[in-house]
């Protein structure tokens, strides 16, 4: 019983990574990913106040538009995104995680991260391929927190933001999340 369940588990998850992994056929043109993003980033910042101040500051915005994730004891994401520094398209990047634990379900969301420091801008641009939680600090800003902080009291080197989720599945996190440069 316990074999049938483990392999059933498997196929699920290498199911779920086949259609959520990266497809060249159904990967988004730069352009589409640059229109995407932008699209994103403007509603993220017209529905959150702090969102929108810090953007003026920030020396680079990185925007996922479409993460999907799935996940059934054993898990998977991902997504392209693209860093937006002084409003326009600087470099594109992939984000990948593998997951163990209670979950089951599919999800699709976006995230945004907001370098406010050059060293967590250069940490990003000169990685070969960067775990979060391992390097700049970085603060994920729920709704509730996004409205006592201010540009004065946020200090951080990079800010979190998770956008538009649909779908069914428990947590959102970046545990276990790398993040890597790609070609478009």
């Amino acid at each position: 019983m316990k074999n049938i369940f483990t392999i059933t588990i498997i196929i699920f998850v290498f199911s779920a990574v086949m259609l959520i992994g990266p497809n060249p056929a159904a990967a988004a043109t730069a352009e589409e990913l640059n229109r995407e993003a932008d699209q994103d980033l403007q509603t993220l910042c017209d529905k959150v106040n702090l969102a929108r101040m810090l953007s003026k500051e920030a020396k680079g915005i990185l925007v996922f538009p479409s993460i999907v994730k799935a996940g059934l004891v054993v898990g998977a994401q991902y997504g392209e995104g693209v860093l937006m520094k002084e409003g326009k398209p600087a470099a594109y990047y992939r984000t990948t995680s593998a997951s163990y634990g209670l979950q089951a379900g599919i999800q699709e969301y976006s995230y945004a991260l907001f370098f406010m420091t050059d060293s967590a801008m250069n940490y990003l641009e000169k990685s070969k391929g960067w775990e979060l939680g391992v390097g700049p600090s970085i603060v994920v800003v729920d709704m509730g927190a996004a409205k006592s902080l201010t540009t004065t009291t946020a200090k951080s080197d990079i800010y979190a933001f998770f956008f538009d989720q649909k779908g069914l599945m428990a947590g959102l996190g970046l545990q276990g999340t790398k993040i890597t440069k790609i070609k478009k």
